[in-house]
């Protein structure tokens, strides 16, 4: 038993000699070599092989103390090395905390989203709800439910992406929507009047040039109660032109056909480059006869179509159209910021060609 006491006595004085000078890795070695699972304090215990109760306890005692002295000496070191790093990081690596950081690079948001964000807002104001239905669509919401009779030039395999997917029997085929007029359905299903509803959404449609896109945005405003007319039509129109183009702008309707509305209508706003006399001023802000804008060429740029909720779509929707009336509007979210003043952006494919030289400009 005392040939056991000397050994750890030992264990420990030659450890004592060895944590002085060691460094974090050899602190490390020093700790697996004595505490570790088959150290050298374990393997003292090997001894109590043999041994009466009493003189294992006994035994069993020491080696614990030791274990502890260990423990207390390599923590003591652990705590020393801290020490002395904390204080070499001071000297030579010091952080002034009151000296501005490097800000990092943050993103911003994209122009069609701040362009949404902001026509959003312009409709939320006067009573508008905010809405957003189905990209991937049936044939009923898309076509069907607004009018369009199957043999419409829409509804053809060139103009429309039809999914290969299985047909419902009661809407019909899958289609990615090719506007955003299928909220009309879903909305007038979902709701009863009195609806003001303002719907955003992607579109697709098989076309691709500087004015169009294979996917691009749409907004479908949709508004239906008792004794709703024109004028309610008109002062809706202005409100957005004014708010989003500026206070100068002006918007004009213009007979056209729409099959979901009756009667229907082409809206212009007002140039904002000739300010809607279709001629350049200028140096001295006089009007420059024989130079037409270069925009327009008339005085107003063609913004998207607009009209009155024709009856079938009231009926297709569930509405009564002896008893309400309403009018509906819609056209390109791209296309509409490009018309905003300042913008200029000649080709909409710009928008999407993910060029931070182009967007970071906005």
């Amino acid at each position: 038993m005392s040939d056991t006491k000397q050994q750890l006595e030992k264990i420990i004085a030659d450890s004592v000699l060895e944590l002085a000078t060691a460094d974090e890795e050899g602190l490390r070695n020093i700790e697996v070599r004595l505490l570790g699972r088959k150290g050298e304090v374990n393997r003292v215990l090997s001894a109590m092989n043999g041994l009466d109760a009493a003189r294992r306890a006994e035994l069993g005692a020491a080696v614990n103390a030791a274990k502890q002295e260990l423990e207390q000496a390599i923590a003591h070191r652990r705590a020393a090395l801290g020490a002395e790093l904390s204080a070499e990081l001071a000297e030579n690596d010091w952080i002034d905390t009151t000296e501005p950081g490097t800000a990092s690079a943050a993103g911003h948001k994209h122009p069609t989203n701040a362009a949404i964000e902001k026509m959003s807002a312009l409709f939320e104001r006067i009573g508008f709800r905010r809405a957003r239905y189905n990209e991937a669509e049936f044939d009923h919401y898309a076509f069907e439910s607004l009018n369009m009779p199957k043999d419409h030039p829409a509804r053809d395999d060139w103009e429309t992406f039809f999914l290969d997917a299985p047909e419902n029997k009661k809407w019909g085929k899958q289609v990615m929507t090719p506007h955003t007029s299928n909220a009309q359905g879903h909305e007038m299903e979902r709701r009863r009047p009195p609806i003001r509803m303002v719907s955003f959404g992607k579109t697709y449609r098989r076309q691709s040039d500087v004015t169009h896109l294979t996917m691009f945005h749409q907004f479908e405003g949709l508004v239906i109660d008792r004794g709703i007319n024109l004028t309610h039509l008109r002062g809706t129109l202005d409100h957005f032109a004014k708010g989003y183009f500026g206070a100068d702008r002006k918007t004009r309707l213009r007979p056209h056909h729409f099959k979901f509305t009756e009667p229907s209508f082409e809206v212009d706003i007002s140039c904002g480059l000739c300010n809607g006399t279709g001629w350049l001023a200028n140096d001295t802000g006089q009007m420059a006869n024989g130079t037409p804008c270069r925009v327009c060429k008339s005085g107003w740029l063609e913004l998207g179509g607009a009209g009155m909720v024709h009856p079938n779509v009231l009926r297709s929707g569930g509405i009564d159209p002896r008893l309400f009336s309403g009018f509906a509007f819609g056209w390109g979210v791209e296309r509409t910021m490009m018309m905003a003043a300042g913008m200029r952006i000649p080709d909409i494919r710009l928008i999407y060609n993910n060029d931070l030289h182009f967007l970071n400009q906005f």
